[in-house]
């Protein structure tokens, strides 16, 4: 009886190893991408549809090598085309999520489950829709893949189609009846994942399929705010040219021009002032509440009211400013802090941006509030390669070392307590002035 218990644990020992042999020639095939290996593992009696080392099956794992081949042979010798693996992934998901079309379709053809989303609530046809061709999508459609299906956070494959900037895809999904007014759970329409989705034909594609361009997302947030914020300015554009409001204030307390001005977006500020931004209105409030953990939930520091010309000045955008102010912005403006458009274009990194500020106002000894004048803030502003720059135009202009701040402190004092390299910069531009000379007292 002993005997044959030992014979029957010998036997099944041979069993499982050749069980095991089997699975390392199937895995190590796949991961070798080597057709012609997997091809006799599974002429030998390898199980195409066995458990790999991590839950997947073998035709999950020939998916994510991305090769058509090695999935066609797993179906060829029985692979189950609909099988998850053991996080609820199945091969179609994947597929659809990794992009190849040639594996998508064969997975499709071998009858795959074209319904049943991945384990994060996302269809196949969002998925593809978004990762692959226009060829998945007309196939999963074709075999009847809901064209409305909602992930977790209510968003179609329309939106995940619109937010990759997915043309081809969204046309189809139009036409299979995809609803453009509804809303996902954040609030947005395919009107706003097309706009964050940055292609203008996808933009055109939903508004002409009868998108509401008067909809608001969340914190009211209008389709004109939300192409500035994604820096979309060919629909920014698009939509100016349809009436956007270019007088509302967005949430960061910025007027449309205010946007596209410090993003040295001239096409576009162009556009604005011809469809009559304008050229002097002044920030608002910020609706912005602050949650980094040193400030949570404490609203930012009030701005004083600026116009788009500070704003441009302060972003360095000198074509800008030049466009403002032929657009009628005033170059006299004062801010509530003291800034003019001289010290604003001194806290940018811009040579062209100071110059025209000084050719503007004249006066490069100006201060603002604090007594800090346009060198102080070019000092004040750490070394950057242009610095140099900025230092030699305003020395140039016979621009004042012996001005003091309200602290007491001179531009002198300032380029004596800054790093070597902000002193080298200074001692270049004010080669009579010695940046390493002593500190006075401060008043």
């Amino acid at each position: 009886m002993r005997r044959l218990l030992l014979a029957v644990a010998l036997s099944a020992s041979v069993t499982a190893g050749a069980a095991h042999a089997q699975d390392d020639r199937v895995a190590d095939a796949i991961g070798r991408d080597d057709v012609a290996a997997l091809g006799a593992a599974l002429a030998g009696g390898a199980d195409a549809n066995q458990r790999l080392a991590y839950g997947e099956t073998p035709l999950a794992r020939a998916v994510e090598v991305q090769d058509a081949d090695l999935v066609r042979m797993l179906l060829a010798h029985g692979a189950k085309a609909s099988v998850a693996d053991a996080s609820g992934l199945t091969p179609l998901g994947l597929a659809c999520e990794r992009g190849d079309p040639a594996i998508v379709l064969a997975l499709v053809d071998a009858g795959a489950d074209v319904h049943r989303a991945s384990a994060e609530g996302a269809s196949p046809l969002a998925l593809c829709a978004r990762f692959s061709t226009p060829a998945t999508v007309r196939a999963l459609l074709d075999r009847g893949a809901p064209v409305e299906s909602l992930d977790p956070r209510g968003q179609t494959p329309l939106m995940w189609a619109a937010s990759a900037g997915q043309a081809e895809a969204v046309a189809l999904l139009l036409k299979a009846g995809a609803k453009v007014e509804r809303e996902a759970k954040g609030g947005f329409t395919p009107l706003f994942f097309a706009i964050a989705g940055g292609n203008p034909a996808v933009f055109d594609a939903i508004v002409a399929a009868g998108a509401d361009l008067s909809r608001r997302g969340p914190e009211n947030t209008s389709a004109l705010q939300m192409a500035l914020y994604q820096k979309n300015w060919a629909v920014a554009q698009k939509l100016i040219e349809r009436g956007g409001d270019l007088a509302e204030i967005d949430r960061n307390g910025n007027r449309p021009l205010h946007v596209a001005a410090a993003a040295g977006a001239d096409a576009l500020v162009a556009a604005m002032l011809a469809h009559g931004a304008d050229a002097n209105g002044l920030t608002g409030p910020s609706r912005i509440t602050w949650v980094t953990e040193a400030n949570f939930g404490v609203p930012p520091p009030p701005v004083p009211p600026t116009p788009p010309l500070l704003r441009a000045a302060q972003s360095g955008q000198a074509a800008v400013m030049r466009r403002l102010v032929a657009g009628g912005a005033d170059k006299t403006f004062v801010a509530a802090d003291g800034t003019n458009v001289l010290l604003a274009a001194a806290s940018s990194q811009s040579p062209e941006a100071v110059a025209l500020a000084i050719e503007l106002v004249g006066n490069v000894d100006v201060q603002d509030a604090s007594g800090k004048t346009a060198l102080h803030r070019v000092l004040d502003g750490g070394y950057h390669p242009q610095q140099g720059a900025m230092l030699k135009l305003l020395a140039d202009h016979r621009a004042r070392t012996d001005i003091a701040d309200k602290s007491g402190r001179t531009a002198q004092q300032a380029a004596a307590g800054a790093i070597s390299e902000v002193k080298a910069a200074y001692g270049q531009a004010f080669p009579k002035a010695d940046p390493g000379a002593r500190l006075p007292a401060v008043r």
